[in-house]
């Protein structure tokens, strides 16, 4: 099996490019076969190199390393569509021979009312083949008078494309409702239908998945294939992802780019799980490496419904994926700012005690904050704790060089307080906070003269 990722390099990865990238490379491995990268730049206006460099990173950082591609010419490259020209001319020259294509001299205006009327007689959209007979001697003289045009191919008429979809089945498309399609622009570039089928067929690309709105992009390149005589992969068109209103997923509904969410602090493994299972059913619910992924991946188990972007499951698995992380890896996730607050003697307690506590590194920086530097109580927590009375907060003062568990105690025995009315000022007085890490471990960390202070303000508002 031989996978393919073909990205234009027109804007940063996002998450609904990386998901096919992923199930193409997950598809390989399941089988022991290979990945391909390949850069579709033909758009010269909006394809820029940055863009190219960032995508290469952006797969590495994920984990999808691609066996053929930049970097790694096994014989079919290059693998830059702008670097093909001399290729796609050759099979452009063998379509003329066969007479399966011809200039089209139309007007961008002509197309535009072409479809007009069409859409008014109820109609599909498709070019009606007006420059379709065009005599040579018509066509020399349109050329000599440098009328712009574009190459189509000529479709059959009366026929059906007919391909089994590895996700949504059997496929069928008419030919008369395809219509006679550019392969060219008319600045003589390749269109997608054609540098990406031609491009697919000498790569020896097996199977291709890619997005639904690629699926009637499919019999036009089966055909183009056939006639030339090429291999036709086997074509797997996955459901769009859909955003938290139900609509395509896009910035607005919840998408980012890769990019982002490295610099948010994601784990690649934690992107990986979520994606995985996002539009793929995996018996195992459990987080698994990337090998594992690969090993049970199944294209069979590609839905057919809709995959809808889930906010609070892409947290989940970043939990997941923090809690597998050793402290020497974790350490260095959470920046070099938290890492300054921490004091050295107290490293391996904070890790210990705040990683349970932390989905992003922002997390942590709160906490390190907390523990570290002067805390100033909000006036709910300054209430909760001055409401105590004067023998809970002699008791912890008294108690500052005891442990915990001691100290606990003595604020019990000297206050009369349980439960609730117990843990729940000691929390506030510690952290300002209602949640958090274990409060034993939290004594330790903020140690005698942070707990003083915090006290101190507490007695200063009550004596105000």
């Amino acid at each position: 099996m031989k996978t393919r990722f073909a990205p234009s390099p027109t804007g940063y990865i996002h998450m609904g490019n990386a998901r096919t990238a992923l199930f193409s490379y997950l598809a390989a491995q399941a089988q022991g076969g290979d990945f391909v990268l390949r850069i579709e730049d033909t758009d010269a206006e909006r394809s820029r190199e940055e863009y190219v460099d960032a995508l290469r990173e952006d797969l590495l950082w994920l984990g999808l390393p691609w066996q053929e591609g930049p970097d790694a010419d096994k014989g079919n490259g290059p693998y830059w569509q702008s670097q093909r020209d001399a290729i796609y001319a050759q099979y452009y020259q063998k379509l003329q021979e066969m007479g399966m294509v011809y200039p089209c001299f139309c007007t961008p205006v002509e197309l535009e009312l072409m479809r007009k009327m069409q859409a008014q007689a109820g109609l599909p959209p498709r070019y009606d083949g007006r420059h379709a007979n065009l005599t040579p001697e018509q066509v020399a003289e349109r050329k000599a008078e440098g009328q712009p045009f574009t190459l189509r191919f000529r479709v059959p008429k009366g026929e059906e494309v007919v391909f089994d979809d590895m996700v949504k089945g059997k496929q069928r498309f008419k030919t008369d409702d395809i219509g006679d399609f550019i392969i060219a622009r008319g600045d003589g570039s390749p269109a997608f239908f054609f540098c990406n089928a031609i491009d697919d067929a000498l790569m020896g690309i097996t199977h291709v998945l890619r997005g639904e709105d690629h699926l009637t992009n499919t019999p036009r390149q089966i055909l183009m294939l056939k006639a030339l005589g090429l291999n036709v992969p086997n074509y797997g068109h996955m459901n769009l992802i859909l955003g938290t209103d139900g609509a395509p997923l896009s910035k607005r509904n919840g998408s980012r780019n890769i990019r982002q969410m490295q610099a948010e602090g994601f784990r690649p493994d934690a992107v990986l799980n979520y994606m995985a299972r996002l539009g793929h059913y995996y018996e195992n619910p459990a987080y698994m490496s990337p090998t594992e992924l690969g090993a049970a991946f199944k294209i069979e188990n590609c839905g057919s419904a809709p995959a809808r972007f889930d906010e609070a499951q892409l947290h989940y698995w970043q939990k997941e994926a923090v809690m597998r992380m050793d402290d020497a890896a974790w350490w260095d996730w959470i920046g070099e700012e938290a890492r300054q607050m921490v004091p050295v003697d107290k490293q391996a307690l904070f890790i210990e005690t705040i990683r349970p506590n932390t989905v992003f590194p922002q997390d942590a920086l709160t906490w390190a904050t907390i523990l570290f530097t002067p805390l100033t109580l909000s006036a709910e927590a300054e209430e909760v704790v001055a409401a105590t009375g004067d023998a809970f907060l002699t008791a912890v003062e008294t108690s500052v060089d005891l442990s915990y568990s001691d100290m606990v105690e003595a604020v019990k025995l000297a206050s009369g307080a349980k439960g609730k009315g117990l843990f729940m000022p000691l929390r506030l007085l510690m952290s300002g906070r209602h949640d958090g890490p274990e409060m034993a471990k939290m004594w330790q960390l903020i140690g005698r003269e942070g707990i003083l202070a915090r006290l101190g303000q507490v007695m200063s508002v009550k004596a105000g």
